[in-house]
């Protein structure tokens, strides 16, 4: 299997064709829920591509360049090629800690970044809002771990089901992604 493109969070003017297969990538933050006055809540990153892949690590601290060095380091993990990830403007994404860990592994891993304040240019933006959607109505967590095994449950979910994970590059805002290119992973 090879490295291949990504995509995170992004923003503002249109992108530029990016001249490797689209993939993306987001952190987001699933919805807290409230039971008998606690609050508690699960954030989570992923990457998806536009043959249908999905990657994706679940944490609950504050999305840090720790936890970017930590997904990064994962991600290149699966693959024997260097991997494109486009991202957006977050300051984890763009911090000191990150560039290094890119300069130190110029073979894995590529950042692009997307324009600020454009998030419905991310594909990922639709896996978010999938999760967000998907979890349960009926049976709230009772707990983190629980909020946390739920989320995980989704993406292993849609790990299986790659047509769906595909279709989050449908709509009009990210059809630019679906080019043919021999970089998909």
């Amino acid at each position: 299997m090879g490295r291949r493109g990504h995509a995170a969070e992004t923003s503002g003017r249109p992108p530029q064709r990016i001249p490797f297969d689209f993939s993306a990538a987001s952190v987001f933050a699933a919805p807290f829920l409230r039971r008998s006055g606690n609050r508690f809540s699960m954030n989570a990153m992923s990457a998806i591509s536009t043959k249908g892949r999905m990657h994706f690590m679940v944490f609950t601290e504050s999305f840090t360049a720790e936890v970017m060095c930590r997904f990064l380091e994962r991600l290149a993990g699966h693959f024997d090629r260097k991997v494109h990830l486009v991202v957006d403007g977050h300051s984890a994404h763009r911090s000191k800690k990150v560039r290094d860990w890119l300069a130190a592994h110029p073979d894995d891993v590529e950042l692009h970044f997307l324009p600020p304040y454009s998030p419905e240019l991310n594909p990922d933006e639709l896996a978010n809002a999938d999760l967000k959607h998907s979890l349960p109505k009926q049976h709230r967590a009772r707990d983190q771990d629980e909020l946390a095994a739920e989320t995980r449950r989704f993406f292993r979910r849609r790990q299986r089901q790659p047509h769906i994970v595909r279709g989050y590059f449908g709509g009009p805002h990210v059809r630019y992604a679906q080019d043919e290119n021999p970089m998909s992973f």
